[in-house]
């Protein structure tokens, strides 16, 4: 009896230093969410004031830099002043799928800004990167971007072996037993 009260007891201790460092993870993760979105909305506002950039572009940019900041091989992502002129930077009314892969959401704008990714390796030229956001008002639904490091291929979801359906049946086998029972 003295060790089934001792075991709950462990068990208890156990659960409570689980929670508390579940906590714990909870609370250092909330400033550093809050120093990037601040992070991200200073470079917003420093495209805009600094280098006159329409909010849309401005905020595309912004996530581009972020998105390539995750990038294997790009260190940062630098805009030259001419990156957000009418000449480089275009907002185009769109009304319809961003894309025809995963992103088919239907936007009113697409936005594109070109970019400079600064290479990891110092001796490697800089990246010439495209953004490309898909807004609806000013709310982004859809991204993409030039990766210079395209993502391996995800695997298909469904069999694409001749002869077999999306569950892995034989068609062919189906369509036999059908006949074969209509004769």
């Amino acid at each position: 009896m003295d060790s089934s009260l001792t075991s709950r007891r462990l068990r208890q201790l156990i659960r409570w230093l689980t929670a508390a460092a579940a906590g714990f993870t909870v609370i250092t993760a909330i400033p550093a969410r809050a120093d990037l979105i601040d992070e991200r909305n200073e470079m917003v506002a420093k495209f805009i004031n600094e280098m006159h950039a329409d909010p849309l572009v401005a905020d595309c940019a912004a996530h581009g830099a972020f998105v390539a900041s995750t990038s294997n091989v790009i260190d940062r992502v630098v805009f030259p002043p001419e990156s957000f002129d009418n000449a480089h930077a275009s907002i185009k009314p769109w009304n319809d799928s961003f894309d025809e892969g995963k992103q088919r959401v239907k936007v009113d704008n697409i936005v594109t800004v070109p970019g400079q990714g600064i290479a990891k390796d110092k001796d490697h030229a800089p990246y010439a990167l495209s953004f490309r956001c898909g807004y609806v008002g000013p709310q982004m639904l859809a991204f993409s971007w030039n990766d210079p490091v395209p993502a391996a291929k995800p695997r298909s979801e469904h069999s694409t072996r001749k002869g077999k359906s999306k569950h892995g049946s034989k068609q062919g086998a189906k369509r036999s037993t059908r006949k074969s029972t209509a004769q």
